[in-house]
């Protein structure tokens, strides 16, 4: 959700800058911009629209983008906003400037008090040019600079941010100051990118890695001062704290499309890989090994319930591990939705096991459910997939998922190995609490390490779930019914197709239709069924025919072992065989195609979706 780019150095900044906000449009954004200070004055360049067309104008402005050439611009930052305060516009879109054109600021998050502060300003003869929060601000830091006589541009920062109540990531420049530009942050990521004679920020590791792999995850409550030699990190009161740089080991190409029409499609390509990494490095001789988890019975004895929490598609991933630790360990386990759970007055103390899943770690409502849970006593487990991010390093015990960068704003490969993070904590749970024997723990565990080539198998299967897309996507709704563990599966299917093709759908309990929601199926309709539980199989065979009767068109994904089976589908799609608790890993991936290819058809934009953003920073 909305991106930061920050650069100083001797490279072509605005080539840099408008590369790195390239590298971050999967974030999700409706307008972009560009700030710089040149020849001593601030200079700004914003559009509503793509980045392309921010390249655009900036050439019409008659600036080159080629890095080998070196130009004359001293510092600057660029942004893409998703819009909150104020419809997207040109004038809405950041960088935000002061009104005497001395200060310029972007930032991620929210400032709630803006209204107050606005009041305030407006009282001082302040006048803005635009809906946002951020231009607040700008103006804010300007009254303090002026305030000390434009003595002490950082102690204006500082000021600034004491009055701030919301999350920010926020960077600044200042006219009189070109040779650095100053950051803070609170609930809201910053990666800092340590160079040769040069340093980056960013709001994401992929704007930077074309330039430096040695990084800084910026802290809470810290302020950046940054020059093209050094950089220096101060509490909010100005006193230094030490930092530690994080090399990243990922190739810079794994950002891009290597030849794929869409960073979607890439990755679903990368789930067998990026599961055998997750999965097969933590088994050996038989055991499964969960680094940093002390993961034993004086452990486990002190766990009496356990909540998972998490949002959207890792929400999707805690129900699946709900079910999976109730059957297996026996251990009463909620699974909740982080934007509700600290309003929820939760029930947790001490004995209580908190799992938060988050594909980018900053995910600002599972952090505060994650802190909240802390503070009543539990014990916290994070799953997660950026190394060095907010939830990473605030969890008691991390658990890291190995899909890499995934660019794609519908999740794939990250809720993939999402699970497989939670089948190798239910499995070895349940044989250390002794509710599984030592064949069973096994056995689990080949399961596991043969789930790679299974997926492959699908992937080579595409072309079947291509056809059946190509005849559906003109539907109006769309339902997808299953039982057991298999309507955790239709919940995740649902939203997959919801977030790509814009086409209504919902995920219903098969037992549920009967209950009111069968009201919804008329002729035509389309209901994608999973069955992968045997001994459910004639119960949704009843469902199947319930919406039959009424005109429903019905695809089932099933395993081998029920293909021969009579079920009143039109079509059906096959997944290996597999235990039937794993089968959510398999049975996602279909669905993950059919409304991949549902979207392609009606020509939707598969990486970016319409409204949405990859981390979401904002409540």
């Amino acid at each position: 959700m909305c991106g930061i780019v920050g650069y100083i150095g001797d490279r072509n900044t605005l080539s840099v800058l408008l590369n790195g906000l390239t590298r971050l449009e999967y974030r999700g954004y409706d307008s972009a911009g560009v700030t710089f200070i040149r020849d001593g004055e601030i200079q700004l360049i914003k559009k509503k629209g793509h980045v392309s067309e921010l390249k655009a104008e900036v050439a019409r402005c008659g600036f080159v983008l080629d890095e080998s050439l070196v130009n004359s611009i001293d510092v600057g930052m660029g942004h893409t906003r998703w819009a909150t305060h104020g419809a997207p516009s040109d004038e809405n879109s950041h960088p935000h400037i002061s009104m005497d054109k001395k200060i310029c600021v972007v930032h991620n998050g929210i400032i709630e008090n803006y209204d107050e502060l606005r009041t305030f300003l407006k009282r001082k003869g302040y006048k803005f040019a635009s809906e946002t929060d951020t231009e607040v601000a700008a103006q804010l830091i300007e009254y303090y600079y002026l305030q000390n006589d434009k003595k002490d541009f950082e102690e204006a920062v500082r000021a600034t941010l004491r009055d701030i109540v919301g999350s920010y990531a926020l960077v600044i420049v200042c006219a009189d100051y070109p040779d650095r530009l100053i950051c803070a942050k609170k609930d809201n990521p910053i990666v800092i990118g340590i160079g040769e004679n040069e340093n980056f920020v960013a709001s994401d590791i992929p704007a930077l890695i074309e330039y430096t792999r040695d990084v800084v995850f910026m802290e809470d409550n810290c302020i950046l001062i940054m020059k093209k030699d050094s950089i220096r990190i101060t509490d909010i009161h100005g006193d230094e704290i030490s930092y530690k740089p994080t090399h990243i080991d990922w190739d810079a190409d794994a950002a891009q499309k290597g030849g794929y029409a869409h960073f979607m499609m890439k990755e679903m390509f990368e789930e067998p890989k990026a599961f055998e990494a997750t999965v097969n490095s933590r088994i050996k001789d038989g055991e499964i090994f969960l680094e940093h988890i002390p993961m034993d019975k004086d452990f486990l004895s002190k766990i009496k319930n356990i909540n998972f929490v998490a949002c959207g598609t890792a929400y999707h991933a805690g129900c699946v591990g709900k079910h999976l630790i109730e059957k297996l360990c026996r251990i009463p386990t909620n699974c909740c939705v982080a934007s509700e759970y600290v309003y929820s007055d939760p029930i947790v103390d001490s004995s209580t096991l908190t799992i938060v899943i988050s594909q980018s770690g900053e995910t600002l409502d599972t952090m505060r459910a994650m802190r909240e849970a802390s503070k009543l006593g539990s014990k916290t487990l994070a799953i997660v997939n950026v190394i060095g991010s907010t939830v990473a390093r605030e969890a008691d015990y991390v658990l890291y998922t190995a899909a890499g960068p995934e660019i794609s704003v519908a999740s794939t490969k990250a809720f993939t190995t999402q699970l497989a993070c939670i089948y190798l904590i239910a499995f070895k749970m349940a044989h250390i609490l002794g509710k599984i024997d030592d064949s069973q723990y096994v056995e689990y565990q080949e399961e596991l390490k043969a789930i790679p080539s299974k997926l492959t198998s699908i992937l080579n299967k595409q072309s079947e779930i291509q056809k059946f897309a190509s005849m559906q996507f003109n539907a109006d709704s769309i339902f997808f019914i299953g039982r057991g563990i298999d309507y955790y599966l239709s919940m995740e299917a649902s939203l997959k197709l919801k977030e790509l093709s814009y086409i209504h759908s919902e995920a219903y309990p098969g037992g549920e239709l009967k209950h009111g929601t069968i009201a919804l199926i008329e002729e035509g309709t389309l209901v994608v069924s999973p069955i992968t539980q045997e001994a459910l199989a004639s119960k949704m065979e009843s469902n199947i025919k319930e919406v039959k009767t009424r005109g429903a068109i019905v695809l089932a994904i099933v395993p081998e072992k029920l293909n021969n089976r009579e079920f009143s589908c039109d079509e059906k799609f096959v997944i290996p065989d597999t235990d039937e608790l794993l089968t959510p890993i398999l049975g996602v991936l279909p669905c993950q195609l059919f409304a991949y290819y549902m979207a392609v058809n009606k020509g939707c934009d598969v990486d970016k979706p319409r409204n949405l953003a990859k981390s979401v920073t904002v409540e």
